[in-house]
């Protein structure tokens, strides 16, 4: 099945087809943060441990804890899922007034302890500790910099250079959010940061608001989380989330605000809503579940379709194919059934099984598909690996035509800001056609989202959107070195 004409097409998507490892063909956000002032006995350690469980879905690759104990940061960290990191005689280890989490999937930065966070530093004014989800544009511009003036760096990654510049900046100003302030100027591109010092918790978020981090309050103890889903683990009450260019400053005499210079147009990044943020979530205000149910009600408006059943793939497009169920009046059922029991230690198939590598993770569910024309709902298509067999699984399983719908638009250009797709030749919308698309995976037929439905998801959102995988336009620029360092 070669044309002429479309040789290059099927050329990519053929060796992206081949690059897949076991594993599901999505992007991956680099990191979860949290942290907590105790004004009362929390045990402080012991709720960041719960915090990072429910933020695990965004980093399983490493994990770390660090508190206050009063005179010194203690902290422990190490590759792995949080329960394999931490257990009783480790957290009853970490006692301290206050405590940062942070949980984290690598992409540019090396997989390895030393990138785990939080990170820790001594320094001239004392000790601090940060937890960074994000990415700097333009950390290599600064770490050459600072490289050249003889800074020695212990890691890859661009939350170091970020730490640098506050010790460096910190000599010269009063206090900690001066210098703070002074860095924010400095850098450039995501970043939501916590950061523990001997007597202050401070959050930060970047002046276009990319990435979330939110506020919260167990009754006079307040807490920073990258989502609110954090929050509810713990039992703490939401209050609100943090402004782009704000920096919240938690100390025993209470919280203060630092609005510093935000951009014109705010940015969140739209896939939080799309796939990153667990759907019990709230982002800016905004209900992930909502949002979700909103897409697949517009994709079934956009992209209607005759069938006998719909359903999502686990677990993302769960809330996406019960809107499209709702819009259609097809009925909504279960189509696949997900292994929730693979962690990352799981071993990898060997090459000639790895078309029965995504058997392990899904399965079809035959009773629910079997002689049924099916509507697939999935959040994205990045590679289209996944794609292919899930579809070639429907098959497999009796199902008579398989449609796929995507709650969001082709998938078209790297992100620079925290998400490991750095390079047009891994995306297959890149490369192909919608149509070409759908040959490739074997669907009956495909249809995406598009932008213009797709801002209309997070309903009553009062933020501007990133939206630069679709568009191509970032809000700011990018230079060729963005991903060079980056805090995954």
């Amino acid at each position: 099945m070669f044309d002429m004409k479309r040789g290059k097409h099927f050329n990519c998507v053929h060796n992206l087809l081949k690059k897949d490892e076991f594993g599901f063909d999505k992007p991956k956000e680099e990191c979860g943060v949290f942290g907590i002032y105790s004004k009362g006995n929390l045990d402080t350690a012991r709720l960041t441990y719960y915090a990072l469980y429910a933020l695990q879905h965004r980093g399983q690759e490493s994990a770390g804890i660090a508190v206050n104990d009063g005179e010194k940061l203690l902290f422990h960290k190490d590759m792995g899922l949080v329960p394999e990191i931490f257990n009783e005689k480790i957290l009853n280890g970490l006692k301290g007034k206050i405590a940062i989490g942070h949980v984290r999937y690598s992409t540019t930065g090396a997989s390895s302890r030393e990138n785990s966070q939080p990170m820790v530093i001594k320094y001239k004014s004392g000790q601090m500790a940060m937890a960074h989800n994000g990415n700097l544009v333009n950390a290599a511009k600064i770490r050459e910099k600072l490289e050249e003036e003889g800074i020695i760096f212990q890691s890859t990654i661009d939350s170091e250079v970020i730490l640098n510049l506050i010790s460096r900046f910190r000599l010269t100003t009063n206090n900690i959010e001066e210098a703070i302030i002074k860095v924010m100027k400095e850098i450039n591109g995501a970043y939501s940061l916590v950061i523990l010092t001997p007597n202050k918790l401070i959050g930060i978020r970047d002046p276009h608001g990319i990435r979330p981090l939110c506020l919260g309050r167990i009754e006079d103890s307040y807490i920073l989380s990258s989502e609110t889903c954090a929050l509810d683990a713990i039992g703490a009450e939401y209050i609100r989330d943090v402004n782009p260019g704000e920096i919240v400053v938690i100390e025993e005499s209470g919280l203060t605000s630092i609005q510093t210079e935000a951009a014109e147009k705010t940015a969140l990044c739209i896939f939080e809503y799309i796939y990153f943020a667990r759907p019990d979530s709230y982002i800016d205000g905004v209900s992930v579940h909502r949002a979700r149910i909103e897409a697949g009600r517009r994709l079934a408006q956009e992209h209607p379709v005759e069938a006998d059943l719909v359903f999502g793939v686990p677990d993302s497009g769960i809330s996406a194919a019960l809107g499209y169920s709702m819009e259609s009046g097809i009925p909504y059922d279960l189509g696949l059934i997900k292994n929730k029991y693979i962690g990352r230690t799981f071993i990898q198939p060997e090459q000639g099984q790895r078309e029965n590598g995504v058997r392990i993770k899904l399965n079809a569910l035959k009773e629910a598909v079997d002689g049924k024309r099916v509507v697939m709902i999935d959040d994205s298509i990045v590679r289209g690996t996944t794609s292919k067999r899930l579809v070639q699984l429907l098959r497999e399983a009796g199902a008579k035509e398989v449609h796929m719908r995507i709650s969001s638009p082709p998938y078209m250009y790297p992100c620079f800001f925290g998400v490991d797709t750095s390079s047009r030749s891994q995306l297959i919308a890149a490369e192909c056609s919608v149509e070409e698309i759908r040959e490739m995976t074997g669907a009956d037929s495909l249809g995406y989202l598009s932008l213009e439905g797709l801002l209309k998801t997070p309903v009553g959102a009062k933020c501007g959107f990133c939206t630069g995988c679709f568009t191509g336009k970032y809000p700011m620029e990018v230079p060729e070195d963005a991903n060079k360092y980056s805090c995954g």
